[in-house]
This record gives structure tokens, C-alpha cells and sequence, in this order.
């Protein structure tokens, strides 16, 4: 490999996907005949050609092979870039034939696209069929050393090498391209070119459809693939792989390295959620402070050190408690006095009672604070599924029905909006949705918590989410605790026993909140906002340097293949 690429492997192998793209830069550097040295004393390309003519010419005298059409001659202007002198540029047909197709007629080893490691570049799954059980697509007939590649989503790279003699006779799937390689020339030298990026540009400049691209036979074998001295192919395999291994042995590391980072993270953000003491907080915060620039260094440490922060903010360890404020006991009053009047006036309804709650919890009260159920500061309603025939409004209308998938973020996003016409909205018109109310999912997505925007104040709720509905609280406090581990614990612990998880409603009204005085509610608010804030500029700058780094990475790659 050249020197500038080697000083900076570190440096490309820690970019955002970088060992991917060394993987690329191995096989655009071997295409390219600039991964291992040429042989002056190599038999060129030139003279290979004629052996390959004889060779084919043999095999289609003794009826192994169909004679193949005359290709088309390949002009200057195709030549994607230059190769060495002693390379030759040739249409994928040049180097390889197929073994023709048969129907099965006894039990076989069936080959299709899903048993292909696309990874490895090798089969691992191959069924055994009996023949009266055989595909329509399983005709193309494969021997160990043949090349096989679909050209269905060809993106997917699923392409492989018949590395063993099967026991039952393999036959691929019509989704596969066949090339079994001349002159015993190494198979995992035209698999490596297949993979390339070179060959990738080429499949994406003429495959065709959006969904389900493909490109057909006809533009495979057509397309141009670079040869070089069969000396200097087995050189260009052996090397690649190994460095295809040194990749796999970066990529184990770097998965080692992501999960010890990722426990270490966590062990120094629990010793802050479970410090017995002032003391011990302020001495497990230093040392996490300390080392704060080596730890928060990816986005799943930096949502680990929200979560922590929230659940700090829950136990009551995130804000000073002030002795002045009113205890959070006379806020219960206030509230049950309130749901009272509410449902004596008929405008709720009365709940079931509550059970008791266990003292038995997993941390300990701060003075003013008071263990409650949800459903003691609110009240839970589920929302509607549309009426039987009932469809969506094919134009805007002024009724949205607000689905799951619009609930992102903490909040409603407008993002394929579905509407309701006047007839459906009247009969589902008890199922809305306030400015004032939080939502939660409760199928599909489970208790994910945010606030409704005012543009969709009175809008209709689907029945995969429920609305809660609260008086005298802190709505930006609550979605706080309601979002935090010791809240989702309890959610998860209500659905994970269900072979179709959906969150009922009673459950959410049953969770335990630690509830704190309302002026301290609205400290920890602020106090969030601000921790929030700053974790989303961390994030913004990791984003703003993997940017720099790739764009680093890509120009040293560039330069390594000029």
C-alpha cells in the first residue's frame, strides 16, 4: 500500500464507517494494479488472452460450452481509468463461462440469493431439495470455483464463490450471473473485482427501477473488468486477504473498544444515581467531570448521560431543595380537590381507587417530596381507531388524525399527516387531543412521552396512543419523569409479559412518581432545559468533526487511487 496511505490507516480506520472504507480502498487500489507490485518477468495480460481464446475454443469443441457471440471492442473512451502495461482491459464475458441450465431431476443443493454471506463473500446456508420440490428459478448449473452474482439489488453485494464440492449437485438461482473463470484463473480475483467500487459505479450507471433495481445479463457481461498477469492475480488475492483479515481484526477491536467505552460510561453515570449521600455525589461527579472529554466522546454516551440526567432529576438530585417551599403534600390536596369538583360537575369520571403505594422503593425521598400514581395527578383516556368503512381523506381537511408515526421528538411533527372528513371527526369527536394534555404510545412504540404542539390542539388521537389530562402539575416536569428509566422500567414491566405488547391504560395510571413541591418542579424544568441543551451542542460538534473527518478520509483516499 503507498505511504501516504499507510501514515494515515489510524486516521482512516476511526473515521464514521471507516473500516469500510478501507475495505473499498483495498479492493480500489487492487483493481487499479497499485496494491502489490508488478513482475517484469509476468507472462502480460496480452499473452493470457490468447491462452484464454484456446481454452474456450477447447471447451466448445468437446460441447462443455455454448459458442459465445462476438463481443463488442472496447473504445478508450470506456476505460474508466488506466491500468499497468502489462494489464488488459476486457469485457466480463472475456474471462469466464456459465455451465449452462438444467431442471432438477434428482435431489440437489438448491443455491439462492439468501445463502449468500454477503459479507464473507461465500455460501452459508444452501438448502438440499428434492427435485419435485425445486424452484421455478433454480436452473443455472454451478461447479466449485464458479463466481456467482445477482443481479437483483445488485447494492446488496451478494455476490460469492462455490468454494466446496457439494454432495448433491448445486444449482443456483436465474437471479445469478455466472462466470466460471478460464484457465483455473483464481475465482476470489474476479469476486474482489465484482465487490469494487469500480464495478459498483458501473452496476449503479445502468441497473434499472428505484425499489428493486436489477440490471440483466446482457449489462453484466458487458460490462469491463481490468486483467492482469495470472502471476500478478494470485498476488493481488493473497494480499487482499490479508488485509481483509487485518480489517476484520480492527473491526473485532473496534467493537471491543465501543462496548468496554459504552460500560464504562454507564458504571461512572450509575454511581451518580445511586450515591448514598451528598458526599459521595459530589465525589463520583468529579471524577466523572474529570474525565468528562474521553467519555462523552459518541451520541449513544451522550443520550446515556440524558437518561442519567433525567433520572437525577427524578430522585430529586438535580436541583437544591429549598426549605421555603411549599411541600408537595399540599399539592396532592389541591389536585384531589379539583378531580373531586371535576367529576362532581361531570366533567370526569370517577376512577377506580388506587392501590396503595409500598414504601419499598428504589430510592429515597428528598424533605418535600411525596410518593403518588399517575393516575392520582391525572387522568388517562385512550384515543380511536376509525370507524368501520371508515377511510382517510384523500385531500387536507381541517381534522388530522394524529398517528404514532407523527409522534417523534417529544412532539407532533407534520411529517405525512393523515386527515379525516367532517362525517368520520363527528363520529369519533370525543377521542381529541389538548395543547394542555401529553401524549404516550402504548402499541407498536411503547411509552414514548411529548407535548402537542398548538396547531393540533383539539385533534383526533389514533388508538394506538392515549392522552393524559392533569391539573396544577408542571407539564414540562411530568413529560420529564414520565420519559426517565425509573418511569419506563414500569412500562416495560407492564408489556414485556404480552406476545403482542400494548400498554393499558390502567398500567399507566398505576405508575409511581416521585413528586416533588411545584417550585421545585419548575427548577428542575429549567434546569434540564439548559443540560439538554448543551448535550445537543456536544452532539452537534461530534456530527460537525465526523463530517471533517470523513471528508479528511475521502481525500486521502482519493489521493491514494490517483
Amino acid at each position: 500500500m503507498t505511504t501516504l496511505l499507510t501514515d494515515n490507516l489510524p486516521l482512516l480506520a476511526g473515521a464514521p464507517n471507516g473500516i469500510k472504507k478501507l475495505r473499498e480502498l483495498i479492493l480500489e487500489l487492487a483493481v487499479r494494479g497499485k496494491l502489490v507490485q508488478q513482475e517484469p518477468n509476468d507472462e502480460p495480460a496480452s499473452e493470457l488472452l490468447k491462452r484464454i481464446d484456446a481454452d474456450k475454443a477447447r471447451l466448445v469443441a468437446e460441447g462443455k460450452i455454448k459458442k459465445q457471440k462476438v463481443l463488442a471492442d472496447i473504445g478508450e473512451e470506456e476505460k474508466p481509468f488506466n491500468v499497468p502495461t502489462n494489464w488488459e482491459w476486457v469485457r466480463v464475458a472475456s474471462v469466464g463461462h456459465d455451465w449452462g441450465q438444467k431442471t432438477p431431476d434428482k435431489a440437489f443443493t438448491y443455491i439462492d440469493v439468501g445463502a449468500v454471506d454477503n459479507a464473507a463473500g461465500r455460501i452459508s446456508t444452501p438448502q438440499i431439495l428434492m427435485a419435485e420440490n425445486a424452484p421455478s428459478r433454480a436452473r443455472k448449473v454451478v461447479r466449485p470455483g464458479t463466481v456467482i452474482y445477482s443481479t437483483i439489488r445488485p447494492y446488496l453485494l451478494n455476490v460469492a464463490v462455490i468454494a466446496e464440492a457439494y454432495k448433491q449437485e448445486p444449482i443456483a438461482s436465474t437471479a445469478f450471473a455466472i462466470i466460471h473463470p478460464y484457465l483455473k484463473m483464481p475465482a476470489r480475483y474476479f469476486l474482489y473485482y465484482l465487490r469494487s467500487p469500480v464495478f459498483v459505479r458501473y452496476v449503479e450507471s445502468v441497473q434499472m427501477g428505484i425499489a428493486y433495481p436489477a440490471i440483466n445479463d446482457g449489462q453484466f457481461f458487458s460490462g469491463l473488468i481490468p486483467l492482469p498477469p495470472l502471476a500478478e492475480q494470485h498476488r493481488i488475492v493473497a494480499k487482499v486477504d490479508e488485509l481483509m483479515a487485518l480489517c476484520d481484526r480492527l473491526e473485532a477491536h473496534q467493537a471491543d473498544a465501543e462496548n468496554a467505552h459504552a460500560q464504562l460510561v454507564q458504571a461512572l453515570l450509575d454511581s451518580l444515581t445511586q450515591a448514598s449521600d451528598a458526599t459521595a455525589f459530589a465525589a463520583n461527579w468529579q471524577r466523572l467531570a474529570e474525565h468528562f472529554h474521553i467519555l462523552f466522546t459518541t451520541e449513544p454516551s451522550i443520550d446515556a448521560l440524558k437518561q442519567t440526567l433525567l433520572q437525577l432529576a427524578v430522585m430529586g438530585k438535580l436541583v437544591p431543595q429549598d426549605p421555603n417551599d411549599e411541600p408537595a403534600s399540599e399539592l396532592l390536596k389541591r389536585i384531589t380537590e379539583e378531580t373531586t369538583r371535576l367529576v362532581a360537575e361531570r366533567k370526569l369520571k370517577k376512577q377506580k381507587p388506587l392501590d396503595e403505594i409500598s414504601q419499598e422503593q428504589s430510592f429515597r425521598l428528598p424533605v418535600g417530596w411525596e410518593w403518588v400514581r399517575l393516575g392520582r395527578l391525572s387522568h388517562i383516556k385512550g384515543g380511536k381507531r376509525l370507524p368501520a368503512g371508515a377511510t382517510f381523506s384523500p385531500k387536507e381537511t381541517p381534522h388530522i388524525y394524529i398517528q404514532v408515526t407523527n409522534m417523534k421528538g417529544g412532539t407532533i411533527t407534520k411529517h405525512n399527516l393523515k386527515f379525516i372528513d367532517e362525517a368520520t371527526q363527528a363520529a369519533i369527536k370525543q377521542y381529541t387531543i389538548s395543547k394542555d394534555d401529553l401524549y404516550i404510545t402504548i402499541a407498536g412504540t411503547i411509552g414514548d412521552i411529548g407535548v402537542i404542539p398548538d396547531h393540533f390542539d383539539g385533534m383526533n388521537l389514533t388508538e394506538n396512543a392515549a392522552k393524559i389530562v392533569f391539573q396544577k402539575t408542571d407539564k414540562h416536569w411530568l413529560k420529564f419523569a414520565l420519559s426517565s428509566q425509573f418511569v419506563q422500567h414500569q412500562f416495560s414491566d407492564s408489556t414485556n409479559q404480552l406476545a403482542q405488547p400494548k400498554l393499558a391504560l390502567h398500567r399507566i395510571a398505576d405508575v409511581v412518581l416521585a413528586l416533588p413541591p411545584i417550585s421545585e418542579q419548575h427548577r428542575i424544568v429549567v434546569k434540564i432545559d439548559q443540560l439538554m441543551d448543551l448535550c445537543d451542542q456536544l452532539k452537534i460538534s461530534l456530527t460537525q468533526a465526523r463530517q471533517f473527518n470523513e471528508q479528511l478520509a475521502s481525500a486521502l483516499v482519493e489521493q491514494a487511487v490517483a
